[in-house]
């Protein structure tokens, strides 16, 4: 495995509850890291040689900002570059912005800024555009994440586009439930492909607040409190690992057909039949298709 990137899910817990979270997050969801484990990760990942990237990403990471703030300087101390997700909650003015980013400045070197209509009433929020605007100023690389709505995505294969601006959006997670039975769907048999995710050979895997390490969200490689990342990334075997053997063979639909399961005639994308098929599966492969925070199990 080549992997470049560690992105960090800082925690699970949001001040948003978006229709479209793949990571279920919410005010009711649980799990944070630590500073320690942070720099357990550091370590592990200095034994690799070939991270690149560390990531802050959540939940919503600013929840938890001197822990944020501790980290990100650690890991850009090491010589990794840095770069945070959020969705600028607290960007309240132009002014504040600029005291939560100025810690920040000359260390993150990506900062992704989440506003679409999931998370209020305008595609570009105010608070949105505050953080931008403070980025802009302090010289911090700056860019939108814009998820499309259902409806553009049921177009898509009219217009053949999204809305400038929007990236794809996918029916797993939150989004599978809520949104994906009011999606177009396609037959379930014609997903014979994972579209997103290099199953074979991830360029970058998430961290989680409970240790999970994961090949595609809810999808784990193994758990770095039991075992360090040069073990569980040397032990990866893509053919023979029970789920992506079958994701990477022929997409959610030899996953159906690998295990007998259940499933409808059609579904929203390959995401929602994976979505599926793997909740049909949690109970055979409870350390692999884990945690129940990332399928939307509320432990609060």
């Amino acid at each position: 495995m080549a992997i470049q990137g560690l992105h960090l899910l800082l925690t699970y817990l949001c001040n948003y509850e978006c229709d479209h979270c793949f990571v279920w997050g919410s005010p009711r969801q649980r799990g944070v890291m630590t500073l320690a484990m942070i720099q357990r990760i550091l370590d592990q990942a200095d034994e690799l040689d070939e991270i690149e990237w560390i990531y802050f990403e959540g939940g919503e990471p600013f929840l938890y900002y001197p822990v944020l703030l501790a980290g990100a300087k650690k890991a850009a101390a090491r010589g990794y570059r840095v770069g945070l997700v959020t969705n600028a909650y607290w960007a309240t003015s132009k002014e504040d912005a600029r005291i939560w980013l100025e810690p920040f400045a000359g260390m993150v070197e990506d900062l992704s800024v989440s506003s679409d209509l999931y998370h209020g009433e305008s595609g570009l929020s105010d608070e949105a555009n505050a953080a931008l605007n403070a980025a802009e100023v302090m010289g911090i690389p700056a860019d939108v994440i814009a998820i499309a709505q259902p409806e553009d995505m049921n177009a898509r294969p009219a217009r053949g586009m999204l809305p400038p601006g929007e990236s794809a959006l996918m029916y797993r997670g939150r989004a599978a439930e809520v949104l994906g039975p009011h999606a177009t769907t396609h037959d379930w048999a014609s997903f014979d492909t994972c579209p997103y995710e290099d199953l074979a050979a991830p360029g970058r895997v998430h961290l989680d607040p409970f240790g999970y390490v994961h090949l595609c969200q809810g999808i784990a490689l193994g758990n770095i409190l039991e075992d360090p990342l040069t073990a569980i990334f040397a032990g990866y075997e893509p053919s023979a690992h029970p789920i992506a053997g079958p994701l990477i063979e022929g997409g959610p639909a030899e996953l159906v057909r690998r295990y007998g399961l259940e499933h409808t005639q059609a579904y929203a994308d390959a995401c929602h039949l994976c979505d599926h098929a793997r909740r049909q599966l949690r109970a055979r492969f409870p350390r692999i298709l884990a945690p129940d925070a990332m399928y939307g199990i509320d432990k609060g």
